[in-house]
Protein backbone atom coordinates (compact mmCIF):
# COMPACT_ATOMS: atom_id res chain seq x y z
CA UNK A 1 0.00 0.00 0.00
CA UNK A 2 1.35 3.39 -0.98
CA UNK A 3 1.85 5.86 1.86
CA UNK A 4 -0.14 9.07 1.42
CA UNK A 5 2.05 12.15 1.44
CA UNK A 6 0.92 15.46 2.85
CA UNK A 7 1.05 18.53 0.65
CA UNK A 8 3.73 21.13 1.26
CA UNK A 9 1.87 23.13 3.88
CA UNK A 10 4.69 25.66 4.24
CA UNK A 11 4.57 26.42 0.51
CA UNK A 12 0.90 27.32 0.95
CA UNK A 13 1.75 29.54 3.93
CA UNK A 14 4.53 31.31 1.99
CA UNK A 15 2.14 31.92 -0.92
CA UNK A 16 -0.31 33.45 1.54
CA UNK A 17 2.36 35.74 2.95
CA UNK A 18 3.27 36.97 -0.55
CA UNK A 19 -0.32 37.79 -1.52
CA UNK A 20 -1.27 41.44 -1.76
CA UNK A 21 -3.68 42.89 0.82
CA UNK A 22 -6.72 42.92 -1.51
CA UNK A 23 -6.95 39.16 -2.09
CA UNK A 24 -6.15 38.51 1.57
CA UNK A 25 -9.06 40.75 2.54
CA UNK A 26 -11.36 38.82 0.18
CA UNK A 27 -10.56 35.62 2.01
CA UNK A 28 -10.94 37.22 5.44
CA UNK A 29 -14.44 38.52 4.55
CA UNK A 30 -16.04 35.20 3.69
CA UNK A 31 -18.33 33.49 6.16
CA UNK A 32 -18.07 29.81 5.22
CA UNK A 33 -15.53 27.58 3.49
CA UNK A 34 -17.73 26.93 0.44
CA UNK A 35 -17.67 30.66 -0.41
CA UNK A 36 -14.00 30.25 -1.28
CA UNK A 37 -15.03 28.52 -4.50
CA UNK A 38 -16.31 31.87 -5.80
CA UNK A 39 -13.11 33.80 -5.09
CA UNK A 40 -10.12 34.29 -7.39
CA UNK A 41 -7.86 34.56 -4.31
CA UNK A 42 -8.69 30.98 -3.36
CA UNK A 43 -7.64 29.67 -6.75
CA UNK A 44 -4.36 31.59 -6.57
CA UNK A 45 -3.53 29.67 -3.39
CA UNK A 46 -5.18 26.41 -4.35
CA UNK A 47 -3.98 26.43 -7.96
CA UNK A 48 -5.31 22.97 -8.77
CA UNK A 49 -3.25 21.13 -6.18
CA UNK A 50 -5.99 18.67 -5.24
CA UNK A 51 -6.55 15.45 -7.11
CA UNK A 52 -9.84 14.55 -5.47
CA UNK A 53 -12.93 16.21 -4.03
CA UNK A 54 -11.75 15.30 -0.51
CA UNK A 55 -8.47 17.17 -1.08
CA UNK A 56 -10.32 20.20 -2.47
CA UNK A 57 -12.38 20.35 0.73
CA UNK A 58 -9.21 19.97 2.80
CA UNK A 59 -7.67 22.93 0.97
CA UNK A 60 -10.83 24.92 1.65
CA UNK A 61 -10.44 24.23 5.37
CA UNK A 62 -6.77 25.23 5.29
CA UNK A 63 -7.32 28.45 3.37
CA UNK A 64 -10.44 29.32 5.39
CA UNK A 65 -8.41 29.27 8.64
CA UNK A 66 -5.03 30.40 7.25
CA UNK A 67 -5.53 34.17 7.75
CA UNK A 68 -5.85 33.74 11.50
CA UNK A 69 -3.04 31.32 12.34
CA UNK A 70 0.39 32.87 12.74
CA UNK A 71 3.35 30.60 12.05
CA UNK A 72 6.06 30.08 14.63
CA UNK A 73 9.05 27.76 14.46
CA UNK A 74 8.33 26.58 18.01
CA UNK A 75 6.65 23.18 18.19
CA UNK A 76 3.23 24.52 19.19
CA UNK A 77 0.14 22.63 18.10
CA UNK A 78 -3.18 24.34 17.44
CA UNK A 79 -4.70 23.03 20.69
CA UNK A 80 -1.73 24.28 22.69
CA UNK A 81 -1.87 27.66 20.95
CA UNK A 82 -5.57 27.97 21.79
CA UNK A 83 -4.86 27.02 25.41
CA UNK A 84 -2.31 29.85 25.55
CA UNK A 85 -4.80 32.27 24.00
CA UNK A 86 -6.74 34.60 26.16
CA UNK A 87 -10.51 34.25 26.38
CA UNK A 88 -10.80 30.83 24.73
CA UNK A 89 -13.53 29.29 26.78
CA UNK A 90 -14.15 25.58 27.05
CA UNK A 91 -17.74 26.19 25.89
CA UNK A 92 -16.60 27.68 22.60
CA UNK A 93 -14.22 24.82 21.94
CA UNK A 94 -16.92 22.27 22.75
CA UNK A 95 -19.15 24.04 20.21
CA UNK A 96 -16.52 23.29 17.57
CA UNK A 97 -16.22 19.66 18.62
CA UNK A 98 -19.97 19.04 18.72
CA UNK A 99 -20.78 20.80 15.44
CA UNK A 100 -20.85 19.17 12.05
CA UNK A 101 -19.52 20.54 8.79
CA UNK A 102 -19.39 23.43 7.92
CA UNK A 103 -20.42 24.87 11.31
CA UNK A 104 -17.44 23.30 13.06
CA UNK A 105 -15.06 25.21 10.78
CA UNK A 106 -17.05 28.42 11.13
CA UNK A 107 -16.92 28.15 14.93
CA UNK A 108 -13.21 27.31 14.89
CA UNK A 109 -12.46 30.26 12.62
CA UNK A 110 -14.30 32.60 15.00
CA UNK A 111 -12.06 31.42 17.82
CA UNK A 112 -8.99 31.84 15.63
CA UNK A 113 -10.09 35.38 14.71
CA UNK A 114 -10.44 36.25 18.37
CA UNK A 115 -7.10 34.77 19.47
CA UNK A 116 -4.92 34.92 16.32
CA UNK A 117 -2.74 32.15 17.80
CA UNK A 118 0.89 31.41 17.08
CA UNK A 119 1.31 27.76 16.13
CA UNK A 120 3.64 25.72 14.00
CA UNK A 121 1.84 25.94 10.67
CA UNK A 122 2.75 22.40 9.55
CA UNK A 123 1.21 20.96 12.70
CA UNK A 124 -1.89 23.17 12.61
CA UNK A 125 -2.35 22.52 8.89
CA UNK A 126 -2.18 18.76 9.42
CA UNK A 127 -5.00 19.03 11.97
CA UNK A 128 -7.12 20.96 9.46
CA UNK A 129 -6.14 18.72 6.54
CA UNK A 130 -7.36 15.56 8.31
CA UNK A 131 -10.29 17.30 10.04
CA UNK A 132 -12.66 14.65 11.38
CA UNK A 133 -14.03 13.44 14.72
CA UNK A 134 -10.61 12.15 15.77
CA UNK A 135 -8.72 15.37 14.98
CA UNK A 136 -11.42 17.39 16.76
CA UNK A 137 -10.98 15.22 19.85
CA UNK A 138 -7.18 15.53 19.59
CA UNK A 139 -7.55 19.33 19.39
CA UNK A 140 -9.73 19.33 22.50
CA UNK A 141 -7.40 17.02 24.44
CA UNK A 142 -4.38 19.09 23.44
CA UNK A 143 -6.19 22.23 24.60
CA UNK A 144 -6.92 20.73 28.03
CA UNK A 145 -3.45 19.21 28.46
CA UNK A 146 -1.88 22.61 27.88
CA UNK A 147 -4.13 24.83 29.94
CA UNK A 148 -2.44 26.72 32.73
CA UNK A 149 -3.81 26.26 36.23
CA UNK A 150 -5.93 29.21 37.28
Amino acid sequence: MEQQRNPDFMALYRMWEKMSPGPKAEIRRIGRPSELLEMPAFYRLYSGRAGSEWEKQAYQRLIFCLPYINHTEEDISLGKALARGKNVSEKRLFQVIRSGSPNDMIQLRRILQMVEPYAKWNTAAQTLWYWNERSKRDLLEDYFMNQTKQ
